[in-house]
């Protein structure tokens, strides 16, 4: 199958670099338009109840009920937002999931956690583009308060990031990461 017949979306989950004069980028801005719309929804509410209808409308799913989020969060896309059980997400979170993200079971995000499944070329000629790569946060992670994590990142199975990090690279299972960028500062037994 070619590009030219690939939903756009697709092309994005298979890592394709997309200029921004594809003649299909205004799906992208149609669909972002109205998850900001459902967003400002959620993000006028306390109710959990209200939240997780909110938040299965923008991903498209069924969020559990053991889910917890504390609004405001900012989602551009949502769809390819993928959240476990008893995933807790507090204030002020942001996540660009046109590349996918998917959190499992027990994970904590403290406040003001970016995830950003997407980002620009380097090059200079190319830079007006869009380009993406999943992250996955396994089972038992904790994202602690203002770290940022970076398109193509895997955090490991009960591993945390320590307030403040920039993960730019993968975090093994059962670590302690901190820094910008974060390394390894403890293992947990």
């Amino acid at each position: 199958m070619s590009n030219d017949t690939k939903d756009i979306f697709q092309r994005l989950l298979n890592g394709e670099t997309i200029p921004f004069n594809d003649p299909d980028y205004f799906k992208i801005r149609e669909a972002s338009l109205i998850t900001r719309k459902l967003v400002y929804q959620l993000n006028r509410t306390i109710d959990p109840i209200e939240i997780r209808y909110l938040l299965g409308q923008i991903t498209g799913t069924k969020i559990d009920e053991s889910v917890g989020v504390f609004t405001p969060i900012y989602i551009n896309h949502g769809k390819n937002l993928k959240l476990g059980k008893n995933v807790f997400i507090n204030f002020d979170c942001t996540f660009l999931d046109l590349g996918g993200i998917t959190i499992e079971d027990y994970v904590l995000i403290g406040p003001k956690v970016s995830v950003l499944t997407e980002g620009h070329p380097i090059d200079p000629n190319q830079r007006q583009s869009l380009s993406t790569a999943p992250i996955l946060i396994k089972k038992n992670t904790w994202i602690g308060a203002n770290s940022t994590i970076l398109k193509g990142v895997t955090i490991g199975e009960n591993s945390i990031v320590a307030a403040g990090s920039l993960v730019n690279k993968d975090v093994p299972d059962n670590v302690v990461v901190g820094g910008v960028p974060a390394k390894i500062l403890k293992h947990i037994d």
